[in-house]
């Protein structure tokens, strides 16, 4: 059930058979959930983190006027509000972006984890620390990069994260999501959306289409995105 999470943390470092059953012996139930289903509302008290097993979600916020930012792109192996195990509560919204399924892993043996197994708890912090890199990147592709260097650099991004998994990944990528919800990511509106994608598509970078990401030269898709993935820390050491 954890297998993609313990690959994404022993690309960084070991993880000892201990550590993996109590690892193991943190989740508790799985649940199913159609695409574009709210999973965690905003403010509402938590006594659980999720972990992502299958599928595509995403963090959420909006304004009172119904426009919406999408914050971030979890993937299979991904917590996706461990976070919410200190803060007890979240300031966005989490939503299903494809039909997915996730484990839940309850506060209370969260909490015994961290008097058991620190070196473990470290690693989840480390991947808390992840997403606020990830979150850092995201926010200078909103203020410096052009439209259509961000949208390469998302899917710089996006590939370099499944290759973790998949290490013979291929050039298609699922991304269920549609160009409203792609703009969302990168703080564009449909139609300049639209016109970023057939940038990518004429100069032979990427193609999306019906949820399908295809990436005709990954080279020079990163070359033209400048892609550094020096802020995915995929390097192992001791943590």
């Amino acid at each position: 059930m954890i297998e993609t999470l313990l690959l994404r943390l022993r690309l960084r470092d070991d993880v000892s058979e201990e550590e993996e059953a109590a690892l193991r012996g943190v989740l508790t139930s799985t649940q199913d959930y159609p695409a574009r289903v709210r999973i965690v509302r905003r403010g509402e008290p938590l006594e659980r983190s999720i972990l992502l097993l299958n599928g595509m979600m995403c963090r959420c916020k909006n304004l009172r006027n119904g426009q919406r930012q999408i914050t971030a792109l979890h993937v299979p192996g991904d917590f996706l509000d461990l976070h919410g195990f200190t803060l007890k509560r979240l300031d966005h919204d989490v939503m299903s972006l494809g039909a997915s399924r996730v484990a839940f892993a309850p506060h209370d043996r969260l909490i015994k984890l961290t008097e058991d197994h620190p070196h473990l708890m470290r690693l989840l912090w480390m991947t808390t620390n992840m997403d606020a890199a990830m979150h850092r990147e995201w926010e200078l592709s909103l203020g410096q990069r052009s439209g259509a260097v961000r949208a390469a650099h998302l899917f710089c991004e996006l590939h370099a994260r499944e290759e973790v998994v998949h290490k013979n990944i291929g050039h298609t990528l699922k991304l269920p999501m549609t160009q409203a919800e792609l703009g969302e990511c990168l703080g564009l509106t449909v139609v300049h959306t639209n016109r970023v994608l057939k940038e990518l598509r004429e100069a032979g970078l990427a193609s999306f289409t019906r949820g399908d990401l295809v990436i005709h030269d990954i080279q020079r898709l990163r070359d033209f995105a400048d892609f550094d993935p020096a802020y995915l820390y995929l390097d192992k050491r001791p943590r």
